[in-house]
């Protein structure tokens, strides 16, 4: 029998598990980001100050599979926030087992808890694996994201 699967907050001591799973969903969208990037990140992401930008990591036997990022944000269409799933990863031996479906339930009742408008995010086209199980989980739309070209 399979234990079950545990969803926390990320907390400080959660560093090294957390700076690994970041970066191999970095690696997937092929992304390096420096390490002031990382410690800021995590800074905010244990900082109880911090309002707006949360993250959970999914364990079972006290192994880390999987992590979710979420940031809430005023959005003029809505009087109260949105949320937006950042990043979702789950490694790669613990795929298919509902990891990441239970973070991105995670991250809708944190939403309704919250008060957001709604919950949204985005993936590359050809991400076909994460897209079966969003496909499940969510309404596709017709946008397209456009990205400011940075010198």
């Amino acid at each position: 029998m399979t234990a079950p699967l545990t969803l926390r907050p990320i907390g400080p001591d959660d560093q090294t598990p957390w700076r690994a799973l970041w970066r191999a969903y970095l690696a997937f969208y092929e992304t390096e980001l420096g390490d002031e990037i990382y410690a800021t990140s995590f800074a905010r992401l244990c900082d109880p100050e911090v309002t707006d930008y949360h993250g959970l990591l999914a364990e079972r036997d006290g192994q880390v599979l999987g992590l979710v990022h979420y940031i809430y944000h005023r959005h003029g269409w809505h009087i109260a926030p949105v949320c937006y799933l950042q990043d979702l990863y789950t490694v790669p031996e613990a795929r298919g087992q509902g990891v990441a479906r239970a973070l991105i339930e995670a991250v809708y009742a944190a939403a309704d808890r919250d008060g957001a408008a709604s919950v949204y995010w985005t993936t590359q086209s050809g991400n076909a694996t994460a897209r079966a199980l969003y496909d499940q989980v969510a309404e596709v739309t017709d946008f397209i994201k456009y990205a400011r070209v940075t010198a």
